[in-house]
């Protein structure tokens, strides 16, 4: 008996699965607003923090959802074009606070086209400097600050130095790695 043409296909492909219904389409992928790396911030004073954002580092805050006692169960936030997210501490969570802990193991870095303006406004809002603002040996303006609830964030924006200058710089910061 001969074969039809495309009947082997057919025993060798699976089935396509049937299109379920319903109004929408799940899109596969981010969020729109999303990078590919958010990070999530865990905080005591959630609702603080959100507002503490919004005036040190002219952040959006896009979403704000509160526990019946006040607390911030999730709160989402635009600075620049980058996502924040952030929560207060809940009993029993994987997470704990720069507080908790006594420290933090992560630095968030925000690139700025203004970084006098923005360092400003940030120990305006409360922030503390950990380090000064200082134009360093890779060619850009830095600074670290830590915020009130213990997160530390450095702030960089591009700077036109010479080679030689950069080489000066460079030195002068190694010289402070060598041993006394």
């Amino acid at each position: 008996m001969p074969v039809r043409k495309g009947s082997v296909k057919s025993l060798t492909r699976p089935p396509r699965p049937a299109k379920r219904p319903g109004p929408k389409t799940l899109k596969l992928g981010r969020p729109a607003g999303f990078g590919t790396v958010t990070a999530y911030l865990s905080v005591e004073g959630g609702v603080a923090a959100l507002e503490f954002y919004v005036r040190a580092f002219g952040a959006k805050e896009l979403m704000r959802q509160l526990t019946p006692d006040g607390k911030l169960l999730h709160g989402r936030l635009q600075i620049g074009d980058s996502t924040v997210m952030v929560s207060d501490v809940f009993p029993g969570a994987a997470t704990a606070s720069p507080r908790q802990l006594g420290r933090t193991t992560v630095t968030l870095h925000i690139y700025t086209d203004d970084i006098d303006a923005l360092w400003a406004r940030a120990l305006a809002a409360g922030a503390r400097v950990v380090m000064p603002l200082a134009d360093m040996f890779w060619g850009e303006r830095y600074g670290q600050l830590v915020d009130p609830f213990g997160h530390h964030w450095s702030i960089a924006m591009p700077v036109a130095m010479t080679e030689s200058q950069k080489r000066a710089k460079q030195a002068e910061a190694m010289s402070r790695f060598s041993p006394a």
